[in-house]
């Protein structure tokens, strides 16, 4: 089975993507989906984090307080880093599992800092979903409720366009409908069946 990484930064459309893949029957493993399952109450990442960062970054009903956490860390590289290393292996571990069990001719892992992570060549094709950095920061901010200063620093501390265009094999440009970068997910998926079926035979 083929593996394709899907990347962009953020609020640059990933989502939408994975979701019209997922409706055309591709296996999804979306990192931010593992992310935000390994955080859960009980689990033992969330008591590392609190650990590290106090319990501050906790909501009242003892649930991860993303927000509170995201302005922390984007302020502080060292913080960064501290939770990088509490949640990635972690989240790589269930991504590996996951597509171990996956079936169809490829399957789709959603990582949104892979230019960061130096991984790009574990897999047989990456996708890039591109976008203009202010139409990410004006999507950033409607999204979350970011100020213009958080968004920044959000936008500066992931990889640079250029970055993430040097890894892509394939680019989708997100910046205009949403029905357009439907239709471009669309080709693709095509393009990938009949490239792969090719190989396979």
């Amino acid at each position: 089975m083929k593996a394709v990484a899907l990347t962009g930064g953020i609020a640059s459309g990933k989502s939408l993507a994975a979701q019209r893949f997922a409706e055309l029957g591709v296996t999804i493993i979306d990192s931010d989906v593992i992310a935000r399952e390994i955080v859960e109450p009980g689990q033992a990442a969330l008591e590392e984090i609190v650990q590290r960062f106090g319990e501050t970054v906790l909501q009242a009903d003892g649930r991860l307080d993303r927000r509170a956490l995201r302005e922390r860390i984007f302020q502080d590289p060292q913080a960064r880093a501290d939770l990088e290393c509490i949640t990635h292996p972690r989240i790589r571990a269930i991504m590996r599992a996951r597509a171990a069990d996956a079936h169809g001719p490829y399957h789709l892992h959603v990582i949104p800092l892979l230019a960061e992570s130096g991984r790009a060549s574990e897999f047989d094709r990456v996708l890039l979903i591109d976008c203009d950095p202010a139409v990410q920061k004006a999507r950033l901010m409607q999204r979350d409720g970011s100020s213009a200063e958080t968004a920044e620093a959000i936008l500066a501390a992931q990889a640079g366009r250029s970055e993430r265009l040097a890894i892509a094999d394939d680019v989708l440009v997100n910046d205009g409908s949403a029905e357009t970068l439907r239709d471009g997910v669309e080709r693709l998926h095509q393009q990938y069946l009949a490239r792969w079926a090719i190989e396979c035979r």
